[in-house]
């Protein structure tokens, strides 16, 4: 039937708005049948007794009332049921998003960009048609039959015995056809999400695609996948059409079954005219409610297949704990201490980082170098928060890392990736991320210690300047020194850097350089460095390969000395420069 448990326990979070529905619904219900019941007397009595209009004025005006009173608890009805499906889907949203944002980008770099963007907008979107329509139809699928049983036995005992017995027959239905549409629809829902992924991916590499001239192959590519899933689409619509087909035969047989048994006792005088045609205007009545859940099944059969989906996302446990234990009070120095730490990553056959004790001393700044794959940014995002070490711990001046709450250790820091992400928003709004609140006035002083006010006053509308998704408009060399900008302005004792001179011509690599040496001046600063001028720069210089520590010390000094790090610059040669 439908009936995913964990997708019901989310009502409980709107039970007034919801119950509402559901009685405003019932109540409309209550007042179908007296409206049939008015109806059927009025016309008895012009039709058999002769009365004119005065006559039957008061049972018209109740039929006028009935009337309005049953369409005004329709729309209480559906309005409500509105209400319970927006607070719903607006609260998961929130919900999925902060769970995503929880998960961090340890869980978001192995999924597709598209494909989450998909469940977060029409995959809870799809979820309105269950809250609004079909959660609400079970109720009424039940609670309207059973009144209007309630009204008839009284009158006509053979009539409710048919009625009872029929109605039963499309639900039955609806279930056979049900598990076929089910599994049609999952399949429909999972090929949406695909081609969501993969329409993201061409869309971002699109510049790529075009200058490698496989633009062409790519469209025709992504014209058969949208044909399949109109095909596939087209298949779950033929079950629904066919479905309501048979609900409709169904509904339509089992009326005319209580025509056909009314008319024959009508006829050889068994019934009386008045209650024959009260039970046969309720006929269609007692089994539209029947009818209308087939048609909500349908609607609401999307929403369950995102459900899996959404709760798989909400049920991932998040790689680093949320702990308020201890109070970080910000020092103006950090000292770093790794104290045998290990971390391997999920699905890995072996460890990311073994065994690994180092110490980050304060007010100095530390290369981090070795070979793809070494280990340097699982590092890092040990140090971010973004993974938790599977064992041994990190230290904060002798506090432990793992018991600073996560938003307060990550205010204490500025990172600059090798590829910071720049929004489709102004130049000011970018560099602003850093610090919330930041005044026009930080965000300039910030922009001229990194050296780009002056590129930014260039600009046609300067700081206000939008400069597309990715940054779009600018180049490499500028997306950095604004990422710089974002670090100056945030004015955190801990700075963590991933190459940010890398794939830079010289002359842009050495301004960049400046800034970096002003930026972690008197600040605890960790970078992950590939050129041997980053390298020389540095105080100390610490070589990962395969997980572990296999060189350490002051880069002059390992220069001279034919270790691990002096090999793996003659061998890469011109590559480190």
């Amino acid at each position: 039937m439908n009936l995913d448990q964990r997708l019901l326990r989310l009502l409980k979070s709107v039970r007034f708005p919801f119950f509402i529905a559901i009685l405003s619904g019932t109540i409309a219900g209550i007042f179908t049948i007296l409206q049939a019941q008015t109806l059927s007397r009025t016309i008895a009595r012009v039709f058999l007794k002769g009365q004119n209009l005065s006559q039957v004025l008061m049972i018209l005006l109740l039929f006028v009332c009935f009337s309005l009173f049953r369409s005004l608890f329709n729309w209480l009805s559906r309005a409500q049921a509105a209400k319970t499906a927006q607070t719903i889907k607006d609260r998961l949203r929130i919900k999925l998003i902060n769970k995503i944002f929880l998960l961090g980008p340890s869980y978001t770099q192995g999924q597709e960009s598209g494909e989450l963007s998909n469940t977060l907008l029409n995959g809870i979107e799809s979820l309105d048609a269950y809250f609004r329509q079909y959660v609400p139809q079970l109720f009424f699928s039940a609670a309207i039959p059973l009144t209007v049983l309630v009204f008839v036995f009284p009158k006509d005992l053979l009539s409710g015995f048919v009625m009872l017995l029929t109605a039963p027959v499309i639900p039955v239905f609806m279930m056979l056809i049900g598990h076929l549409a089910q599994s049609l629809t999952d399949k429909q829902w999972k090929m949406l999400s695909r081609l969501s992924a993969y329409f993201l991916d061409v869309l971002q590499g699109l510049t790529t695609l075009k200058l490698l001239g496989r633009s062409k192959q790519e469209s025709d590519r992504i014209f058969r996948m949208s044909d399949l899933f109109r095909k596939t689409t087209m298949n779950v619509l033929k079950i629904a059409f066919l479905s309501a087909l048979v609900l409709e035969m169904a509904a339509t047989i089992s009326t005319a079954v209580i025509a056909v048994e009314v008319g024959l006792r009508l006829l050889y005088a068994k019934m009386e005219f008045e209650q024959a045609l009260f039970i046969l205007i309720l006929a269609p009545e007692f089994y539209q409610p029947l009818r209308l859940l087939g048609s909500a099944f349908h609607a609401g059969m999307e929403g369950v297949s995102a459900a899996e989906r959404i709760f798989s996302i909400l049920g991932e446990k998040a790689s680093v704990p949320i702990c308020t234990t201890a109070v970080l009070s910000p020092p103006p120095l950090f000292t770093l201490s790794f104290r045998k730490v290990s971390f391997r990553y999920p699905g890995s056959t072996r460890p990311a980082l073994y065994n690994i004790n180092l110490q980050i001393p304060q007010a100095a700044k530390t290369a981090l170098v070795g070979p793809s794959g070494a280990g340097k940014s699982t590092l890092s995002q040990l140090l971010l928060r973004l993974i938790q070490a599977d064992e041994g711990a990190i230290f904060v001046n002798e506090l432990p890392l793992s018991e600073i709450p996560v938003k307060r250790w990550r205010k204490q820091i500025a990172w600059i990736p090798q590829a910071p992400y720049l929004f489709n928003e102004t130049v000011a709004e970018n560099i602003a991320l850093a610090k919330e609140g930041a005044t026009e006035k930080e965000i300039i002083s910030a922009a001229q210690m990194a050296n780009v006010h002056d590129f930014i006053q260039s600009l046609p509308l300067g700081y206000q300047t939008v400069i597309g998704e990715r940054g779009f408009c600018l180049s490499g060399g500028q997306a950095q020194r604004l990422a710089l900008a974002r670090a100056f302005l945030r004015d955190a004792p801990l700075l963590i850097m991933d190459e940010p001179t890398s794939n830079l011509d010289p002359a842009l690599e050495e301004e960049i350089q400046q800034s970096i040496q002003k930026l972690s001046r008197q600040r605890t600063t960790l970078i992950i460095a590939h050129r041997l001028n980053t390298i020389r720069s540095s105080d100390r210089v610490i070589m990962l390969s395969e997980g572990k520590i296999v060189d350490a010390g002051k880069p002059d000094i390992l220069l001279t000395q034919n270790g691990p790090f002096a090999r793996m610059l003659q061998t890469y040669g011109e590559a480190n420069r």
